[in-house]
């Protein structure tokens, strides 16, 4: 990847990011060591993200090339413990080649950004254990961790 010293483009995805945002979903898949989805993950997700009145929001990084190389998923939950609304960021992913150049940091301000205009009073989100880049980009940021272990349950 070239040297970047413009400023990183951080803005919303469009519908014609799709397959572009699949893409890096997927090898964010790969990354986190996931299992794949179904085929028509892009339909299912344009469904939901530009529907009307969504709550779903994707922030995408753009290098100074004007080339998508990562993303931040994010929709609103409610805590209720706080009885409040707050911004849950379900995935932030960089393309290997795209990390160490800011579009991390400027992913996280859209993030927050984001939270500001939606009036919600913080964010939260997950990592894996094991990934220490991430943990260590997270701590610099100011974030502060909570050990918990995530589960899942089918019910189809």
């Amino acid at each position: 990847m070239e040297h970047m010293s413009a400023a990183p483009v951080v803005r919303p995805a469009r519908p014609e990011d799709l397959p572009r945002l699949v893409e890096l979903m997927r090898e964010h898949m790969v990354y986190e060591r996931s299992e794949p989805r179904a085929a028509g993950l892009a339909e299912r997700l344009g469904a939901q993200l530009f529907a009307d009145g969504a709550r779903l929001w994707v922030l995408l990084a753009e290098t100074p090339r004007g080339e998508i190389a990562g993303y931040a998923a994010c929709s609103a939950e409610f805590s209720f413990w706080e009885a409040r609304h707050y911004l849950h960021m379900d995935c932030l992913y960089l393309a290997e080649e795209a990390r160490g150049h800011g579009l991390g940091a400027a992913l996280m301000d859209g993030v927050a950004a984001l939270a500001r205009e939606l009036g919600l009073g913080h964010v939260e989100w997950q990592t894996p254990d094991w990934n220490e880049g991430a943990i260590r980009f997270y701590d610099r940021l100011g974030a502060t961790g909570k050990p918990k272990l995530r589960y899942a349950l089918p019910v189809e």
